[in-house]
């Protein structure tokens, strides 16, 4: 560190009350007990001062953009751990749940240790509230073809009529797919139906043990995205169809649609992807995890075979908050004893993550994140394809999220306008309130929120942004009249699931889920 940099001046007894603007620090328990409240104040002084320290120290070596980011990120880290409100010596409402249960606290929140150990995570919310099928991805359809990679669930019309041509969802293969059909109230696939659409959806199988353990990116593309729209095309009769991907299922999408332009097959009227990177030179938080050290890390350990664990990953997401998906969780369930916190469909769906085969997911950080191959033409190869975006020339509808620290709205944007789309004004990019997920699922009944548009995709961020208006409420129903012109004529809806050779082998949301 840089010794030269200014320590912060001993603050006067008049700022003292800076602790009781920090949501650690604001409870009765805390303002009133002097010696605790004068830890806060303490720490929060400390943490001023290595801030300061670290940005003198990055400034006088002159690091890159990347070791800046790193540095920052795990600094923060250790500041975040050192609070004293992570600590039950230090912690004065721990202290008082401590004496006031005579030990009781201490012992539900070893408990409550011992079972998020079991995990390999932290629990956020009170998972027995919830079961999948019962009260989460309730929408009614049916599994209408399986292979050893995903199911594809066929959605139950809810209208008399529909239209001719389907939509086909891919939603990360991260995550278990019923973010889109989280709860009746708040379930996008719900909507789409109710709009008259046949929804077809790829639910991603959870690999374990032997499983998939050598699948790569090829084969989450051809086996993966390739058949599934394949499979759509047959059951609907339709030469082309609708597709939609979803953070790293709109990836993939991009990539299969792309290496299908590359043989002359063009299957997507339109593409709707919400939340999704092409272009990977602004990463957001989640490049500090990629540097060339830290893949070649992960290509030794999985490049060959084996699985990058769900809890790993979902301990990597949280640690980019580790204030509210940490330590929030920590105090209150540990140091406390308190229960988890009361039932919440999303932070149930968020702990209920899924492995990914360590080969296609070695091979998609080096090539995505660290050398973003896919933003230029023809440096990327999938399914003996040379890839290049500027191909895809149906409609987009490219949604970023503003407050999204995964796909950064800015990454977004410069996204979009590496497809083909974007040179005939056939992108139609959006810019939801909240985040990464929160900016998707906002359901058009409740009219929370808001969401801008500008006239054009224009040819930077900071043009588009000068020219785009906010619109109330949710931006779903601005996408529903967006893709009612290309889902063709309508037809009276369908009496049963699948075809001929797509028969229904079981009921939504089907096993691998």
């Amino acid at each position: 560190m840089n010794a030269a940099a200014p320590r912060p001046s001993t603050p006067s007894h008049a700022e003292l009350p800076r602790a009781a603007l920090d949501k650690r620090f604001k409870s009765q328990d805390w303002q009133s007990n002097p010696l605790a409240q004068m830890t806060a104040q303490q720490y929060l002084w400390g943490a001023d001062w290595m801030r300061q320290q670290r940005e003198a120290w990055l400034k006088s070596n002159q690091t890159s953009a990347e070791q800046a980011a790193q540095a920052r990120f795990y600094s923060e880290q250790l500041i975040e751990a050192m609070a004293p409100s992570n600590f039950l010596a230090t912690n004065p409402e721990a202290i008082k749940a401590l004496l006031e249960t005579k030990g009781e606290s201490l012992q539900n929140g070893l408990a409550n240790l011992l079972t998020d150990l079991r995990k390999g995570r932290v629990t956020q919310t009170d998972e027995s509230a919830f079961a999948v099928g019962e009260n989460l991805a309730v929408s009614p359809g049916a599994v209408v073809f399986e292979n050893e990679f995903f199911q594809l669930l066929q959605y139950s019309p809810s209208t008399a009529t529909v239209y001719e041509r389907p939509i086909l969802m891919v939603p990360p293969s991260i995550n278990k797919y019923y973010i889109l059909d989280l709860h009746p109230d708040t379930s996008f696939v719900k909507y789409a139906v109710a709009q008259g659409q046949t929804v077809f959806l790829v639910s991603w199988r959870n690999p374990v043990g032997q499983e998939l353990n050598d699948a790569t990116w090829d084969d989450y593309v051809a086996k993966g995205v390739v058949t599934a729209i394949m499979a759509v095309q047959a059951i609907s009769g339709q030469k082309t169809i609708n597709t939609l991907g979803f953070c790293v299922g709109g990836t993939l999408l991009s990539v299969a649609l792309a290496a299908l332009a590359a043989k002359g097959q063009y299957p997507a009227q339109s593409t709707t992807l919400l939340t999704t990177l092409l272009d990977f030179s602004q990463p957001g938080i989640l490049g500090v995890f990629t540097d060339e050290a830290q893949v070649q890390k992960r290509e030794a350990a999985l490049g060959k075979g084996g699985l990058m664990p769900a809890k790993d990953l979902n301990n990597s997401f949280s640690a980019l908050r580790p204030n509210d998906l940490i330590w929030n969780y920590v105090v209150n369930q540990y140091l406390k004893g308190d229960p988890p916190p009361p039932a919440f469909d999303l932070l149930y769906w968020n702990g209920d993550s899924t492995n990914l085969p360590g080969p296609m997911f070695a091979w998609y950080l080096r090539n995505m994140y660290l050398e973003n191959r896919l933003a230029t033409p023809h440096q990327l190869k999938t399914l003996g394809q040379t890839i290049d975006l500027g191909t895809l020339k149906q409609p987009f509808y490219v949604l970023a999220a503003k407050e999204d620290h995964i796909v950064p709205w800015q990454a977004a944007h410069a996204s979009a306008c590496l497809l083909g789309a974007a040179k005939t004004d056939a992108v139609r990019y959006v810019q939801a309130a909240a985040g990464h997920i929160a900016g998707v699922i906002n359901p058009a009944h409740k009219n929370k929120r808001s969401y801008k548009l500008g006239k054009t995709l224009a040819s930077n961020p900071a043009q588009w942004e000068a020219s785009a208006a906010e619109h109330a409420g949710s931006w779903w129903d601005d996408w529903a009249h967006w893709l009612k012109p290309l889902a063709g004529k309508t037809i009276a809806s369908p009496k049963a699931y699948g075809r001929a050779k797509f028969k229904a082998i079981e009921a939504a949301p089907g096993r691998y889920v």
